[in-house]
């Protein structure tokens, strides 16, 4: 593996790390991989102040994968205090790259939330990282959080996720064959229909009744907002990323090859908090709450009437969740918790 980035590099925000080869749980293994990822603030001498930021289906860097709201100097995860470490999950379009062999050919790319964690772990190497001060994650994200945790014990001193299962679910697996289908019939206009129905399951029936009901007058303006998004991520994102990524949700099982997910997020040795979002269409609260009572971790509902969404919506409470997780000090969590809009954050029932 090649050293760290240089200074410089880092210094400018966007960066990559040059991985070398990487051999996946399928047994491929990926030639000079070189994982994209950005970095604010500045790393202390110890590596302890790094928070790590992992995005969610189709998040980038470039905003810190939605994360954005939520980070910089009198924010919650304030970089006067903190580096921000933001990186590219494997299989993404926004930076990440590798070669693969010829024996491969067309082959559809295999990839799990178990290796984008493991290469998540060679960038905390690279930069000299030992423990993070929090890891956190929602949706995709959330599960490659619940990876690190379980891969690397001693990863960081809190992790916190939002709205996201600890292994497979019937309900996920059937929506994300639903955007496969869509995608193989027509990969540009499927890949528009598919984000169509991620909205679906990202947002609620109340919300969208709200925002868009019907008067008669004209066709439901509701068509409007989902071309609109179908349209803005066939202009973004790649076909190809967006199949390899759900293939990657479809595979995540934390207690896969450990025995169970007990085994798995019990031995890790820091604060373990799970988030469920009362009304999640995609995966309900129930199914976070069923991983955190396995693991013994703490349980917190975030309410939030735009459901699945909510965990980059509702910037408030977020909020207050990261700065409640992160290992701050009684003066710092004070002044940290005083803006922040909290009236929607509850602790649910115990685990």
């Amino acid at each position: 593996m090649n050293g760290p980035p240089d200074a410089a590099a880092l210094s400018a925000g966007h960066s990559e790390h040059r991985a070398g080869d990487f051999t996946l749980e399928s047994g491929e293994t990926l030639r000079d991989v070189r994982q994209a990822f950005r970095l604010e603030g500045k790393v202390d001498a110890e590596g302890s102040n790094v928070v790590l930021l992992l995005h969610s289906l189709t998040g980038s860097p470039a905003d810190l994968g939605g994360w954005r709201p939520f980070v910089g100097p009198g924010l919650p995860i304030d970089t006067r205090r903190c580096a921000v470490l933001a990186p590219n999950l494997l299989g993404s379009c926004y930076g990440t790259r590798f070669h693969r062999g010829t024996e491969h050919g067309r082959t559809p790319l295999s990839i799990t939330t178990r290796d984008q964690a493991r290469l998540a772990s060679l960038l905390l190497d690279a930069l000299g990282v030992q423990r993070l001060a929090l890891v956190a994650g929602g949706s995709l994200g959330g599960m490659v959080t619940l990876e690190l945790c379980a891969t690397r014990p001693d990863a960081a001193r809190a992790a916190i996720v939002f709205a996201a299962p600890a292994s497979p679910t019937a309900w996920g697996s059937a929506w994300n064959h639903v955007h496969r289908t869509a995608i193989e019939a027509a990969p540009r206009s499927g890949l528009a229909l598919a984000r169509m129905v991620g909205m679906l399951t990202y947002r609620t029936p109340l919300e969208l009744e709200q925002r868009f009901r019907p008067d008669g007058a004209g066709p439901c303006p509701v068509r409007g907002y989902l071309d609109h998004h179908g349209e803005k991520l066939a202009r973004r994102f790649t076909a190809r990323s967006y199949r390899t990524l759900l293939d990657a949700i479809d595979s995540h099982d934390v207690g896969r090859g450990r025995g169970s997910v007990e085994a798995a997020l019990r031995p890790f040795r820091g604060r373990l908090v799970g988030v469920g979002i009362p009304g999640d269409l995609l995966y309900p609260p129930e199914e976070v709450l069923r991983w955190t009572r396995a693991a013994g971790a703490e349980y917190r509902e975030l309410a939030s009437q735009s459901g699945h969404d909510g965990f980059l919506l509702e910037t408030g409470a977020v909020g207050a969740l990261l700065v409640e997780a992160l290992p701050l000090g009684k003066a710092d969590r004070a002044l940290a918790f005083g803006p922040l809009a909290a009236a929607n954050l509850g602790a649910g029932p115990p685990p």
